[in-house]
């Protein structure tokens, strides 16, 4: 075991801190609504998930079947608002295979579902370029703990229009805004795979001028880059994360001149702390663990993360790349004196991270066991790794009283 991984290793002796995470403000959704069932693995027709999100008003839509749902190279599309998807309810793991979930709505939560598009057996570069889960011009939405592996585009975003409206605040206003994503695993975005550019290992896009977006206590792993990618005018935090064996760049932020011309720059407000950046087998040698490019202001706030390189010395935590002339404020706590909080919370991300931490299936073990023992790398295709799950269909009803519809958390036997 090399010096690095001994720290890993180490660290899950402690005890997980109890710093707070600030929220990305309130999300009320579909708790109290009414309870749509799914019943089937099918992906369309009469008790499929598309059913029960093409539903209007407020909802809860349990699962009493769980498997493989094949979304036949779709994408589940939520347009309508006060919606929670609660795949903890399933008797087992829920996973969507070629195709992915897109957020059109205001007010939805996804929690403990797999998404995992794959190549869907397209060619190279034939244009097949599918998100796992994205916001598009929605608010008050969290995705916690699900899995997204196998984008052949970003594994989990949010993003909109970039200028819709007279001013900077109704661009914040009409593109995603108040977006929680927590405790999921986003890994291996498949590199030279189906996109139409050839390489796209994209971890989370958060777009220009998205606002309030939080990105907390999840893991990232295998993803060439976009760990997270924080684009012009965007404010967010970064908190409590692990990002592994990232290939060209861990976390960054870019403003895109050529995207804003006629506008001018806003300022972007980020901030990165207590996360651990680790490299990999992957990893450029040059990478740094926040990089800054492009133009524009940028208030950056970076305190309390660990980076680290293989052999467990201390790798660049800033760096700049590309030929942009951005301004940047930079707000640094040079002194780190949490290392064994930050540890003891990774330790803690590595157990509860991803759909179902209580009984993960293998493609997520394997990820996790990637991280603990420095192994894995980016890939092409998911066929490299084993190819798509193939898993039984399990049936149990969803009895009500055996939950708190409150928060769908189960009751204590």
């Amino acid at each position: 075991m090399n010096r690095r991984f001994f720290l890993l290793a180490s660290a899950a002796m402690g005890a997980a801190p109890a710093w707070a995470v600030p929220e990305a403000g309130t999300i009320t959704v579909g708790y109290g609504g009414r309870i749509i069932r799914v019943t089937t693995l099918a992906p369309q027709g009469p008790g499929s998930i598309t059913e029960a999100v093409k539903a209007k008003g407020p909802r809860i839509v349990v699962f009493e079947v769980g498997g493989v749902v094949d979304l036949t190279m779709e994408t589940l599309e939520i347009k309508s608002d006060d919606i929670t998807i609660a795949g903890q309810t399933a008797p087992s793991l829920v996973t969507f295979i070629r195709g992915g979930i897109a957020i059109r709505g205001e007010n939805v939560i996804i929690r403990n579902i797999a998404v995992r598009p794959g190549e869907a057996g397209q060619a190279k570069k034939s244009g097949w370029e599918c998100d796992g889960i994205y916001a598009y011009g929605a608010a008050r939405v969290e995705v916690s703990n699900c899995s997204i592996t196998w984008a052949t585009d970003e594994g989990l975003s949010a993003s909109g229009k970039r200028f819709e409206g007279a001013n900077a605040d109704e661009w914040r206003a009409n593109t995603s805004h108040t977006i929680m994503f927590r405790n999921n695993i986003v890994a291996e975005g498949l590199s030279n795979s189906t996109h139409s550019k050839g390489e796209h290992s994209k971890g989370t896009l958060i777009h220009d001028n998205v606002r309030d977006a939080t990105i907390v206590d999840s893991l990232y792993a295998h993803n060439r880059e976009r760990n997270v990618l924080f684009k012009g005018g965007a404010q967010g935090l970064m908190a409590g994360n692990v990002v592994y064996n990232p290939g060209k760049r861990f976390a960054h932020y870019n403003l895109h001149a050529n995207e804003w011309e006629g506008h001018p720059f806003e300022a972007g407000k980020v901030r990165v702390e207590r996360n651990a950046f680790l490299a990999g087998p992957s990893t450029d040698a040059k990478a740094a663990a926040v990089m800054v490019g492009g133009d524009g202001p940028l208030t950056l706030e970076i305190e309390n993360n660990l980076t680290l390189r293989a052999d467990g010395s201390a790798l660049p935590m800033t760096g700049r790349f590309g030929d942009g002339t951005p301004v940047l404020d930079l707000r640094m706590n040079t002194q780190f004196d949490d290392a064994a909080a930050v540890r003891a919370n990774m330790a803690r991300v590595l157990e509860t991270c991803g759909a179902w931490a209580w009984a993960r299936d293998p493609i997520d073990a394997r990820i996790v066991e990637d991280v603990r023992k420095g192994t894995g790398r980016i890939i092409d295709s998911e066929n490299e790794v084993g190819g798509y799950p193939v898993r039984p269909e399990t049936r149990a009803a969803f009895v009500e009283s055996e939950w708190h519809l409150a928060s769908m958390v189960r009751r204590s036997s």
